[in-house]
Parts: structure tokens; sequence; C-alpha cells
């Protein structure tokens, strides 16, 4: 390990000498000069709980980077970032794209408990999932999260929910229907309550990725390891929502995003959560896309394998919002040997992999 140097702001003479229950954190200057003036360390913790916190943040991004979280041809002390694409646009692990991870059910049937469950994949490698079922509504808000939080992965961001629903283009309120046995009805929720529900979610899962780019053990993590929305001892919803995306994304990602697909977001945004937006994400992640068997990208959304024939039917309409959306050319389709085989409109033929799965 290497020694994290804490510069300090002299306003008077002779040396300073840091507390120890602050040794080792990078603190700002005015954490420092509170310290300094001589109140007590309780007090400065009080008055500057945000400011701790984030150098704590900064601390533990370092020291996960010198165990070897960056890629090697980084530099010990270079800033770890997911990479920047285009404005426009959102990017996640190229896998996640591949696999039944946020499947393609609709989001108001009830959602099953996975416990190590063997999620499946399109393509070589493994991934193991703990967690409430994830879908594609889950996935447009994880997207949206990295999005704020890539420029400091492991460090806890902010943001107001407010313009977090815009951005995702969600009302204010939002009707679902719900079906528990022979119950049904209509309930009305709120989209931040909808939006506190997907982190949480999010936050309470164990993730675990076998790829033979990530070395034998892979690499295992919560989604969302930090989520905070309310002063638990006021019980008041907190101005800005808190939440800290895994810094394990850094190596999932690759050095400068290699190994991450890049989606058109508005496109995303113009497709209702569910079979299109899953096609939309599976297919931007080749380079060019080749024909797939029906059998195949059923499996890869997460659906029931024995409605094939209502499947076909529902390929064709996700073809169909594809090209609307100006995602593919017209002739996409279903061929006489169950292959989809599509083809993507020269906006969209740019990928950021090396390699096809």
């Amino acid at each position: 390990m290497f020694d994290l140097p804490v510069q300090l702001e002299i306003c008077t003479p002779g040396p300073y000498e840091l507390p120890k229950e602050l040794e080792g954190i990078a603190l700002d200057s005015a954490v420092l000069g509170a310290l300094q003036s001589g109140k007590p360390v309780a007090e400065v913790l009080r008055k500057f709980p945000r400011a701790v916190a984030t150098s704590a943040a900064s601390e533990a991004k370092l020291q996960a980077a010198e165990a070897g979280f960056r890629d090697k041809s980084m530099t010990p002390g270079q800033q770890l970032t997911l990479g920047f694409w285009p404005q426009g646009f959102r990017a996640a692990p190229n896998e996640l794209f591949r696999c039944a991870l946020f499947n393609a059910r609709n989001r108001n049937v009830r959602r099953k408990y996975l416990k190590d469950f063997e999620v499946f994949v399109i393509g070589p490698g493994s991934i193991r999932y703990t967690g409430e079922e994830l879908r594609q509504d889950d996935l447009r808000v994880w997207l949206q999260l990295i999005e704020l939080a890539k420029a400091s992965p492991g460090e806890v961001i902010r943001f107001s929910a407010h313009s977090f629903l815009k951005e995702i283009r969600w009302p204010i309120k939002t009707t679902s229907t719900f079906k528990t046995g022979k119950k049904a009805g209509t309930i009305v929720k709120g989209s931040y309550e909808r939006l506190r529900e997907i982190i949480t979610r999010l936050q309470a899962t164990s993730l675990r990725l076998v790829f033979d780019r990530l070395g034998s053990t892979g690499e295992g993590f919560s989604m969302i390891p930090h989520f905070r929305w309310r002063d638990e001892r006021t019980k008041k919803n907190l101005p800005l929502y808190e939440i800290r995306i895994p810094i394990e994304l850094v190596k999932l990602f690759g050095e400068r995003s290699k190994y991450s697909t890049q989606i058109e977001w508005q496109q995303r945004l113009d497709l209702n959560d569910g079979l299109a937006t899953w096609l939309h994400g599976y297919f931007a992640s080749h380079r060019e896309p080749f024909p797939v068997k029906l059998g195949t990208l059923m499996a890869g959304a997460g659906l029931e394998a024995n409605r094939l024939k209502h499947f076909r039917q529902s390929i064709r309409q996700a073809l169909k919002e594809l090209e609307r959306v100006g995602f593919l050319e017209k002739g996409s389709a279903i061929n006489d040997a169950d292959l989809v085989v599509v083809i993507r409109t020269r906006s969209n033929s740019v990928q950021r992999s090396p390699k096809d799965a």
C-alpha cells in the first residue's frame, strides 16, 4: 500500500498532529481548519458529516484501486472512472445486456425471490444472483444511476429525485394493476415511491460474475451498495437522495469502457419496458448482430420456455417497435428456421466491445 498524503493548511506556527481517529483519511481544508482551531473531534464530525464521509469514500476508493480493482495499464493514484460516453447515451457491461438478469417479464406480475440463482447467459461465462427478481424497469433506473455516478464509482453521489424522474421519463403518479391468486385490482403509486422501491431492490442484491476476462474468481458485489433517502432519526425525506455504485464496475467496464455497450437513451425511453427494451440492449451489444435462435432469445429475456408460439408473435411486435424508434431497418424478421435476423440502422452500427458473444 502507499501512504495517502494529507495536506494541512497551517494557520498558526508549529506542527499539527492529526487525531488518531482521523489518520489515513484525506480531509479537506474546512475540516482541517476546524480541527486546528482546537474544536473537539466529535463536534467537528457532527458539523461536517458529509465532508468526512466523502473523504472516507475517497480513501476507500484509492485503497481498493491499490488492491487491484484498476486495470494493469493504470498507474497508482490514477482517477478511477467508468469512462465517458457521448451525451444522450447510457452504458453497461456487455454481459449484462446478454443475459436474463433484467428479464422482460411484465413488471406488474409478482416477483420471485431468488437465492444463488444461475442466470441464463448468452455466451460463455456465468452469473449467479441473490435478491428479488429484476426486470427492465429496474434496468432503466440502474442505467441512469450509473450515468450520474460514472465519474466517481465507489463514492457517494447525491441527486434530486424529481430531476431523476424527468430523466427516466416517469410521471409523478403512476397507476399499476396487480394480481394475486383470484384477486386483482388497480393501485395508484407515486413515482417517488416506485423509484425508492427499485433502488432498495437493487441495494438488496448479491451478484457474482465469472468470465475469463475477470479471472478465476470473478467479481461479486451489491448493485447499489449504499442508498439513503430519509433521515432515520427525524423520519423526514432528504432533499437529495444518496447512492453509491460498486467500484467493481470499473473492472467490468474495462479501460476506456472497452467491455461496455452504449445505447441511445431516447430510443430506449421511447420503448415500453419489456421485450423490446431487452432486445434493444442485446442487439446493441454486438458489433454486427448475427441470426439468433428464437429459443435462445426467449431464454435470454428470461421468459417462459413453454410459450414459444406466443413468444414468436411478441418478437414480431418488438421488432416493429425497434424499427419505429429507428434502431432497426425495416425487414428484420423471423425466418423459416426460427432464426431472428435483424439489420441495425447505420447510426446504431457502432459497438464498443472488441469481441462479439
